[in-house]
């Protein structure tokens, strides 16, 4: 959903795969002038490796990992071009919590020859945190939350003073409570599954133990839900996303939820900007986000594409 540099090739570029539990993602990257990350392709696959994952012991199904693997093939196709001098695959939720991951690893292993690695819950927080702080746009925040929405769990940290002082990974993601609390995902989204979501959420976040009683603290957003509110916004507007507002309030989300929820997953299909592969889950994430607005007290979100693969891509490029 952001525009793409012109291809060059450089003895600093690298690229991370993200293997998520609704979409698998790269960003291409090489160093900025200052020495921060410059991206240079970003594109995602809505693979949905996930089916099954709030099952006590979730598999990852054929079908699946099927997708996974040429969505993963695909991405490192598109990474050729740039010659990257690293190249990192990880693998978050979907994966670490399924009992087959590692025949799925091994997998994207023999089809690629590269390696998946696996992100704990709190290596993918404190990527996400390292991500965040190389966004220009959120350089004059010193204390804020951030909140990364994935089909398997909700990544959520806060910042004091640009420094993480709290991380962790609720099982929260779209996907999981999709399947959990939605019978017929096929029809309109049922206001008794709304509510279900948000009693979950609040729930789980105040037994968390973070800190969410700070009125002075921002609250920034990253992954695929907000990305997608943003696009239906600009396709309502005759806008880019990147020419929308970051700033996504709560008011928002809740209009935004009123008039898609009495909608059945073919209508939700035809609605611009939402692209039909996330039409089923979508619902069940604008309720889990608006639960957390609520629970946190919180009257918008800032977005930010400055998200986990930025943070790996930092890290690779201080080893080039």
């Amino acid at each position: 959903m952001q525009n793409d540099a012109p291809i060059t090739v450089s003895n600093s570029n690298v690229a991370v795969v993200d293997i998520g539990s609704n979409s698998i993602k790269i960003l291409i990257a090489t160093r900025g002038p200052a020495g921060g990350v410059l991206p240079l392709l970003n594109r995602s696959i809505d693979a949905r490796i996930s089916a099954g994952i709030s099952a006590a012991a979730p598999r990852l199904s054929d079908e699946g990992m099927e997708r996974g693997c040429a969505a993963v093939a695909e991405l490192l196709a598109l990474a050729r071009p740039y010659e990257p001098v690293r190249i990192l695959l990880v693998a978050t939720s979907a994966v670490r919590d399924a009992v087959n991951g590692p025949d799925f690893r091994a997998q994207v292993l023999a089809r690629t020859g590269h390696a998946i690695r696996i992100l704990t819950g709190e290596e993918e927080a404190n990527g996400i945190g390292r991500g965040l702080v190389s966004d220009p746009a959120l350089a004059a925040l010193r204390d804020f939350h951030v909140f990364d929405l994935g089909g398997g769990s909700l990544e959520c940290l806060a910042f004091r003073d640009r420094r993480i002082s709290h991380s962790l990974s609720l099982q929260l993601g779209c996907v999981r409570l999709m399947e959990k609390f939605v019978a017929d995902q096929s029809a309109s989204f049922p206001e008794e599954s709304r509510r279900a979501i948000a009693a979950h959420t609040r729930a789980a976040l105040l037994a968390s133990g973070l800190p969410l009683a700070r009125p002075d603290a921002a609250a920034v957003a990253t992954g695929g839900t907000v990305a997608t509110v943003r696009a239906i916004v600009g396709a309502r507007t005759g806008r880019s996303v990147a020419e929308t507002e970051p700033r996504i309030t709560a008011a928002q989300l809740a209009e935004l939820l009123a008039q898609l929820a009495p909608l059945s997953l073919e209508q939700r299909r035809q609605v611009p900007g939402l692209p039909a592969a996330r039409a089923d889950v979508f619902p069940v994430a604008l309720a889990t986000f608006l639960a957390v607005a609520e629970t946190g007290g919180f009257a918008e979100f800032r977005h930010s594409f400055h998200n986990l693969r930025y943070g790996l891509a930092a890290e690779l490029l201080d080893t080039v």
